[in-house]
């Protein structure tokens, strides 16, 4: 009998379509649904993720804070995993609204991640090459920090050249490099 019913209904009116919702537009698919979970349990593992600090600076209320410190707190792989998606299914009950600022602190911090990066990697470019490059490379840091003190400079790489041609621990390659790295700060 439910085939036959089936077979009078005209192509296509009997495969799985959306119902309706009431204000008149279609309920999201089951994928894009999935699309969204998955989402908020992506943004979940970044929140356990974070350190102390990090997690300070995010717009959490308490109740989800703590689950974020319960999920950081189990050790055990599957454990931790099951935690974490609880935390998520706990996001999940905040609308759009409520996740957009976590989204965005989550995104500043990758921000300053970044650039904390970069700036470690121009430094270590900047001690290479003071090391590498003898008094050339020193005359062009000097060029672009005048406030620098060169004697103190061309001294540590130097000192950092026969280091590693030495092997030995490089002490003033940390200090050059730290030297280096006050400088560019304070550009």
């Amino acid at each position: 009998m439910r085939s036959a019913i089936i077979d009078d209904m005209p192509t296509g009116e009997h495969e799985l379509n959306p119902a309706p919702r009431e204000d008149g537009g279609d309920a999201p698919s089951r994928s894009q649904l999935r699309r969204e979970a998955l989402d908020v349990l992506k943004l979940a593992q970044a929140l356990v993720e974070l350190t102390d600090v990090q997690l300070g600076r995010i717009p959490l209320e308490d109740d989800l804070r703590d689950e974020v410190r319960r999920a950081r707190a189990v050790t055990q792989q599957i454990a931790r995993k099951r935690q974490t998606q609880f935390l998520a299914k706990q996001m999940r009950k905040l609308d759009d609204a409520g996740l957009e600022p976590i989204r965005a602190a989550l995104e500043q911090d990758k921000d300053a991640a970044r650039r904390e990066a970069a700036a470690l990697h121009r430094t270590e470019q900047w001690r290479e090459r003071l090391v590498d490059g003898g008094d050339e490379a020193l005359n062009e840091f000097i060029g672009q920090h005048a406030g620098a003190d060169r004697q103190r400079l061309r001294t540590l790489a130097r000192q950092a050249r026969a280091e590693r041609e030495r092997g030995g621990p490089p002490h003033a390659g940390r200090e050059l490099f730290r030297a280096v790295r006050e400088l560019l700060a304070g550009k």
